[in-house]
């Protein structure tokens, strides 16, 4: 298929710049992709269309404060950091991006906070925005990722926009600015993670976790519906441009998974019980088809998946799926429409512009289903 395809017109005032008010309170469309019927319903109506013993997947990532800045040696620049990965733990090797990357060049030194105590050379570029970093400090190495943690932000995507500056004469102005910082501060934190977020290693949310309530998990839990988890750690891939217009052509970013022996025995529960298996998220579906076999099995693995997937496509593990409304052009929506199929979703991403449908990681919510 051609990149072009999946192009639509998204006003720009439906991406979504903040949370709804609580976790299950966004919008919930239903697609049901055997008649390309759509319902038009909120989260806990979801339980309404699984039965006991069917399988909710989840991912347990847990989002780190990637987004950092930093001063440059000599010119006092200000340089933001976001940091990929870490490399070598005690060697404090990282995988990062600088912005702006024409001033970063292999030798120079950055410094973090107002103390200095935290300095990292650039040793070498690995793409155009990206360097490897070593950090130096007096610290050992896990009060030293416990401190740059504490300089870093919620690595919101650059759609999301918010501004921290605070330039207000008036100190009464200043004081009640100040306020508001610090709760979008707390919104972000609280609210850019899912509720069951335990392993660090993600730079972006798992955006379709992030509706399930502690309610919502009870009320499944109640009906009987399982529920698994495994981790996927979101990379910045998630929201690259893609540059061909021949998807056969495409390349997505590698991803670090992992699957443990608990997840593996409850899809293969739930497929010898003739129950549906539902992936929360892209990522998790990305992973899953990466290493099932034939019959739709899976087992035990850690590793990394580039894994791209877009129609035309026939899926082994999962029969539900529940997700975001993903912007045009983007790797997620191309999945979406493999596993709901193409026509049915781009009349479903029309109607959901035309009703008015939250886009994005702070976005609604669609559940496809038979």
């Amino acid at each position: 298929m051609k990149l072009s395809q999946f192009n639509f017109n998204l006003p720009a005032d439906l991406l979504a710049q903040h949370p709804a008010r609580y976790r299950d309170e966004a919008r919930l469309m239903v697609l049901h992709r055997k008649t390309g019927e759509v319902e038009h319903k909120t989260i806990p109506d979801l339980v309404q269309y699984f039965d006991e013993g069917d399988l909710f997947i989840f991912n347990d990532t847990r989002v780190f404060p990637a987004r950092l800045y930093a001063t440059k040696e000599k010119t006092n620049a200000r340089i933001e950091v976001f940091l990929l990965r870490e490399l070598n733990h005690q060697s404090r090797y990282w995988d990062v991006l600088v912005d702006p990357a024409r001033k970063i060049r292999i030798g120079n030194k950055l410094y973090f906070g107002t103390d200095d105590t935290i300095v990292a050379e650039v040793i070498d570029n690995t793409t155009s925005r990206g360097r490897t970093l070593r950090f130096l400090t007096d610290y050992d190495n896990d009060e030293f990722v416990e401190r740059l943690y504490a300089l870093g932000e919620t690595p919101l995507p650059k759609y999301i926009k918010r501004n921290w500056e605070n330039n207000e004469i008036d100190e009464e102005a200043r004081k009640q600015r100040d306020e508001e910082i610090s709760a979008l501060r707390k919104e972000d934190e609280e609210r850019y993670q899912s509720v069951f977020a335990t392993k660090i290693g993600a730079v972006a949310a798992p955006a379709a976790c992030l509706h399930f309530s502690k309610t919502t998990l009870k009320r499944m839990e109640i009906r009987g519906i399982e529920t698994t988890f495994m981790t996927s750690h979101m990379s910045l891939g998630n929201f690259k441009d893609i540059d061909v217009e021949d998807l056969s052509k495409n390349k997505m970013d590698s991803e670090q998974f992992m699957i443990p022996k608990e997840t593996a025995d409850a899809v293969e529960k739930a497929h010898a019980g003739g129950h549906r298996v539902c992936a929360v998220g892209t990522e998790i579906m990305r992973a899953l088809e990466t290493i099932c076999g034939t019959q739709g099995q899976i087992t035990p693995y850690d590793g990394w998946t580039n894994k791209f997937i877009c129609p035309p496509y026939d899926f082994s593990v999962c029969s539900a799926f529940f997700v975001n409304f993903y912007r045009p052009k983007s790797s997620q929506l191309m999945m979406v429409a493999a596993f709901a199929g193409f026509e049915n979703t781009m009349k479903a991403y029309h109607t959901a512009v035309k009703e008015g449908y939250r886009f994005g990681d702070y976005g609604d919510a669609m559940l496809v289903v038979d």
